[in-house]
């Protein structure tokens, strides 16, 4: 799941995400503007800032919250990945990481940022314990072009921030707020619009594992989130 958010209006979203469970998945949230408070009941806290991002481990079971503060401008977005059967139950850990620790990489006309995974010579800021997942925000000047060849048989698709890109092989365009699925294959191009495009490019290997979803929890059978549910009625969800 990809939760995107675009808004320079507080009142859409200082209401923010008051305390909740989470099991079975991680949950990245990447800022490119903005400012979120979190904390949660391992006993860490902070803000998550222009350019930062949070990547949580949920695991058996972690209550958090996040609550997003006043900004000229919150962007950004929370993508949920799905932990394998095996270590849905792993311990519940948390990644920070600071703008500083993303390598830029700078090419003629797009700048790409690699949050997780790598790109050309760089290593990610982060790498999953769990899932190796690719995470990349680029950014490309308009009328420029830009490629990528994904591993074989990743699972990829682009999130468009801003501006608007035609994307290869199958030419779509695709405008601020929309997404594109690729199916098979292992390169794709993109050719930015006449004000240039920032999009969130996620790519990583399917599980090919069932999925019980229910709210914030995401398991693999449905007598596995009656039991999480249960738990959080008796209070023996936290391990």
């Amino acid at each position: 799941m990809l939760d995107a958010f675009d808004s320079e209006d507080p009142d859409d979203y200082t209401a923010g995400f008051p305390w909740h469970p989470h099991r079975g998945i991680e949950t990245v949230t990447y800022l490119i503007k903005g400012d979120i408070e979190h904390g949660d009941n391992l006993g860490n806290s902070g803000s998550i800032k222009d350019g930062e991002c949070q990547w949580m481990t949920a695991g058996s079971g972690i209550i958090h919250q996040e609550m997003p503060q006043p900004s000229e401008h919150m962007l950004g977005a929370q993508l949920w990945i799905n932990l394998p059967a095996k270590d849905k139950m792993t311990e519940p850990k948390y990644g920070d990481i600071k703008s500083a620790d993303v390598p830029v990489v700078s090419e003629e006309g797009t700048k790409v940022h690699v949050i997780a995974g790598r790109y050309l010579e760089k290593s990610g800021a982060f790498r999953g314990s769990f899932v190796d997942a690719s995470y990349l925000d680029v950014e490309m000047e308009p009328g420029s072009s830009w490629n990528y060849e994904s591993e074989a048989g990743s699972t990829l698709f682009v999130y468009v921030v801003t501006g608007s890109a035609a994307f290869e092989p199958d030419g779509e365009v695709r405008e601020a707020k929309q997404a594109l699925l690729f199916g098979e294959g292992r390169s794709i191009g993109v050719k930015a619009g006449s004000s240039g495009v920032r999009f969130l490019l996620l790519a990583a290997q399917p599980l090919h594992e069932p999925v019980s979803w229910g709210g914030p929890i995401v398991m693999n059978t449905e007598d596995e989130l009656s039991e999480a549910f249960r738990e959080l009625d008796d209070g023996t969800f936290i391990r």
